[in-house]
């Protein structure tokens, strides 16, 4: 007799737990960087919002601010460090090719043997790392998952471009994902245009840079592309997450889209008719565009300045380098 395979199923339904942030230890105000950019700090108020951002130490790596977030989001969220079964790291500055943060992490906030691995969805992997934890748990492979989005951008910025370099920030933000008796995340909605993956990324590969061909390889964009695209296309992809939730954008508590420029965010708000009511992050202002980590630093300051939000309904979406995006409407912890 062929013996029958056994599958693993889980809980019917995940939520966030709690969550962590960690931002880089220096605010950097515009004026310190205008210069080799020939800009001034009035131009970048008014072109993105922001005023300052925050960018890390030079002993400080991505895997250090990563590991400062997810004992935050553990030690908050009331789950042991040794019940997380999978950590889920989204970066796009991992100080090496190999080892991945994530198993790095696991090892440094008592996780072990947790599984680990990094994914890279730029902007928008936060809100991956939330879609992948959550069908996880639900599929019976993982208990508890911890997310976390991470970055120190700096590393990676020519202060000479005028493109993107005044935008970047470091920080990294986490939560713990686990079952639930009712919903708590709801369908992601995510995808990609790669046919545009030249409007932002990095501008030369580490072969070209090891063969003296190209130098060190910085982060660069076109900006009116990248504008045009988030607002018009991305509203679209926040109106399909809210319809596959089954919510009307008059049900959210918050709106918290990737920390990219004001302009957008407030575009944002606009197209999504948002009434007054709805908290909308604006973490932008003094973090900088923090990629990956952008998302759950924004919810972490809103949590922190409205707790009232706890219970409440938020959208967040994500989106960047390689034109990926995500988007889901998530419970708040």
């Amino acid at each position: 007799m062929r013996p029958t395979l056994v599958q693993a199923t889980g809980p019917a339904h995940t939520r966030i737990y709690a969550y962590g942030a960690a931002r880089g230890e220096n605010a950097v105000p515009n004026d310190d960087l205008v210069g080799p950019i020939d800009s001034s700090d009035e131009w970048i108020r008014q072109r993105t919002g922001i005023v300052t951002r925050m960018r890390a130490d030079a002993g400080t790596d991505a895997i250090d601010l990563a590991t400062d977030a997810a004992a935050e989001a553990i030690a908050t969220s009331g789950v042991a460090a040794a019940d997380i079964d999978a950590v889920i790291v989204a970066t796009i500055s991992n100080p090496k090719q190999t080892p991945s943060v994530s198993a790095i992490v696991a090892d440094r906030v008592g996780a072990n043997p947790a599984a680990a691995y990094d994914l890279n969805a730029a902007c928008a992997g936060f809100a991956y790392g939330v879609a992948q934890a959550d069908a996880l748990i639900r599929a019976g492979a993982a208990r508890y998952a911890v997310v976390i989005g991470t970055e120190k951008l700096s590393d990676i910025v020519d202060p000479t471009d005028r493109s993107i370099s005044f935008l970047l920030g470091d920080g990294a933000g986490a939560v713990v994902v686990g079952p639930s008796d009712t919903p708590g995340i709801g369908p992601t909605v995510w995808g990609s245009d790669g046919s545009k993956a030249d409007a932002v990324g990095m501008n030369h590969t580490l072969v070209e840079f090891r063969e003296g061909a190209a130098p060190w390889p910085t982060l660069r964009q076109e900006g009116p592309t990248v504008f045009r695209w988030a607002v018009w296309e991305m509203v679209k992809v926040a109106r399909q997450a809210l319809d596959a939730a089954g919510v009307r954008a008059e049900d959210l508590s918050a709106f918290i889209p990737h920390q990219a420029n004001m302009r957008i965010i407030d575009e944002f708000a606009k197209q999504l008719g948002l009434g007054e009511n709805v908290l909308i992050a604006r973490d932008i202002e003094t973090t900088g565009n923090t990629s990956a980590a952008s998302i759950p630093l924004a919810t972490h300051r809103l949590l922190t300045e409205h707790p009232e939000l706890s219970g409440g309904l938020a959208l967040q979406i994500g989106f960047g380098a390689g034109l990926v995006f995500g988007a889901q409407v998530v419970v708040l912890p």
